[in-house]
């Protein structure tokens, strides 16, 4: 427990510098989330990219930063535990009318835990859970912007308040024409609203900041008729020309605003006061999406893991069932286990690698980041990385510990750390994921329905459409990648995996490269009949060298998947197809990756992409 005597200057002092340290993280975060405003306006998309990368470093550096200033100032880490003990109660008490106090408290976790050595370190010294509310902030910041602007339109001024909606936020770019783009939105809204009954409590509510990713801002809201709340998004993008703004669709509904904050995309910059007042609205659009999702769509990713990980507790103190190896091929880089009744798996590197795979750890780790600083377009799974994470040993089944010392026991450490009889498992670090299905285990379960369907048409024709709709959405999800100037390296089918709505999604990073860094070839004609007969190749290979090719024999062996691949997908085997895409991204070039279906778009404002 602690003590409740608050007399030491010293440990106010400390509690204060760290405070200082968050406010100007903080600060730096939300001044360059409101730049993107000033980005979109002038169309700088190399400039939104850089700062979407740059970004994720501020709270590392923040971080490092107050350490250092801790260790010079007070000489931190040999302060008596008392002292870090009333160091937290100081700082609980700075939390009072503060305006982002859960990430106050990560932060606080982050410096504390960077100071203290883990065998002197227990929970006591950190915020385990919220020590103060995040809940009415505002009602107690009469100041404050108001999270949310709420609309009382009737039906005949509902064309009217979408424009001031719009207008409101004040864009530096005119609009080709708002009132046009309104009339669509108003069609769209308007077809969900024929023989509905207004009620008393009609009304737009409308986040008070635009979401900005790649080459589009968005504005979120939810509009409420009586007891029925439908959430809304408007993207609004540079029209064909570049020179004027259009309102490019309406997204409805829960499903289409968790397409829209997926896990596989990018984070949004939003100018946010009360980070915890925009959670709470999403999550009434978006009730399923966990809240350390909603943290992490935000750019506040260090408070998503803080929630991850809270809720990972909590889910491990009501479950039974032990950690297992991951079904499905395993890798040759990673080792992947699961717990079968939560939705995540978790990834460590292994040790070593067997040939052909030419890699270090440390190239690995960099893969990753590269996927967690670049646009993931929807087609990228997020990953939270965790180190010197303890597990408990009754958790695990044998036959995973006996895996892990097998491929990764530098990454292994099991023992009664705390001295309390319980033996752990720590795993020094990992990755850990979405779960979704992988696509190579997709496609057989289409394979074996439409074997067992043969007497059974309805069912056959069901397993014919799961097949065609997943190896167009893989092709899909390449080309996607391709726009976002990734090349995934290793494109069997195990590395993809598919969503709940059906997305594909590529998960194994060990081998991505950025297209600009690739040269695509064709495969030269052989010179001679000797060539032409032979199993080994003829031709000299570099060290990036690609040709697609090539791909066909690995991943086209099924005749099912091979029709609807050349049907749909054919120029993925063309290295002309590569190389263009290559060319255009080199030449500067940014390719639009929409969010949502092609058949949202407001037709007469198409753009092609």
């Amino acid at each position: 427990m602690f003590p409740q005597r608050l007399d030491s200057p010293l440990a106010y002092d400390i509690a204060k510098a760290m405070m200082d340290g968050f406010n100007r993280h903080y600060r730096l975060f939300r001044t360059e989330s409101a730049r993107a405003k000033h980005r979109f306006e002038t169309a700088d998309w190399h400039g939104q990219q850089r700062a979407q990368r740059e970004r994720i470093e501020f709270y590392d550096l923040r971080v490092k930063e107050a350490t250092a200033r801790l260790e010079k100032e007070f000489k931190a880490h040999e302060q008596a535990m008392d002292v870090w003990q009333q160091v937290k109660l100081h700082y609980i008490g700075l939390l009072v009318d503060h305006r982002q106090p859960e990430l106050a408290e990560t932060f606080f976790n982050s410096v504390t835990t960077k100071i203290l050595h883990r065998t002197h370190f227990h929970n006591d010294f950190i915020f385990v859970r919220p020590a103060v509310s995040t809940e009415y902030i505002e009602n107690d910041e009469p100041a404050a912007r108001p999270t949310y602007r709420a609309y009382y339109p009737t039906r005949d001024t509902l064309g009217e308040t979408l424009v001031r909606i719009v207008d409101n936020f004040q864009l530096q770019k005119p609009f080709e024409d708002l009132p046009r783009d309104a009339g669509y939105v108003l069609a769209a809204i308007g077809a969900r609203l024929t023989q509905v009954t207004l009620r008393a409590n009609f009304q737009i509510q409308v986040l008070s900041s635009l979401f900005f990713r790649n080459k589009g801002a968005y504005v979120v809201g939810k509009i409420i008729n009586g007891f029925n709340e439908v959430p809304f998004a408007l993207p609004i993008l540079h029209g064909k020309a570049g020179e004027r703004l259009v309102i490019d669709a309406c997204l409805f509904g829960e499903d289409e605003l968790q397409a829209l904050f997926s896990f596989a995309r990018a984070y949004f910059m939003v100018d946010m006061e009360i980070p915890s007042a925009y959670v709470q609205f999403l999550r009434s659009l978006m009730p399923r999406k966990p809240r350390n999702e909603i943290y992490n769509a935000l750019g506040l990713a260090k408070q998503g893991k803080t929630l991850f990980y809270r809720d990972f507790l909590y889910h491990l103190k009501h479950s039974s069932d032990k950690f297992r190896i991951a079904p499905g091929i395993k890798g040759m880089v990673m080792l992947v286990f699961d717990l079968p009744s939560f939705p995540y798996v978790f990834k460590l590197i292994k040790d070593w690698y067997p040939p052909p795979k030419d890699t270090t750890r440390e190239q690995i780790k960099g893969k990753y980041l590269l996927v967690k600083q670049h646009d993931r377009v929807g087609r990228m799974a997020d990953t939270l990385e965790y180190s010197e994470v303890a597990f408990s040993r009754d958790r695990f089944e044998d036959g995973l510990i006996d895996e892990i010392r097998k491929f990764a026991p530098s990454q292994l450490e099991i023992g009664d750390r705390d001295g309390d009889g319980r033996e752990e498992v720590v795993i020094k670090h990992l990755y850990i994921e979405r779960r979704m299905i992988p696509l190579n285990i997709y496609l057989q379960e289409a394979f074996d329905a439409g074997l067992a369907g043969a007497a059974d048409p309805t069912r056959a024709v069901h397993a014919k459409e799961q097949i065609e709709q997943a190896v167009l959405e893989y092709g899909n999800a390449i080309k996607d990648l391709v726009a976002a100037n990734i090349f995934p390296g290793d494109m069997l089918w195990k590395n993809f995996g598919v969503t709940r709505n059906g997305k594909v999604v590529f998960y194994d990073y060990d081998e991505i490269e950025y297209i600009t860094d690739c040269n695509f070839r064709k495969v030269p004609a052989p010179r001679n009949e000797e060539d032409e007969m032979s199993g080994e190749i003829w031709y000299s290979v570099g060290p990036r060298d690609v040709f697609p090719e090539t791909f066909a024999p690995f991943l086209l062996g099924n005749p099912a998947v091979r029709e609807v691949f050349m049907k749909h997908h054919a120029d993925l085997l063309d290295a002309g197809f590569w190389q263009t895409h290559k060319e255009r991204i080199a030449a500067g070039y940014v390719h639009d990756v929409f969010p949502y279906e092609r058949d949202k778009r407001f037709g007469s404002m198409a753009v092609p992409a």
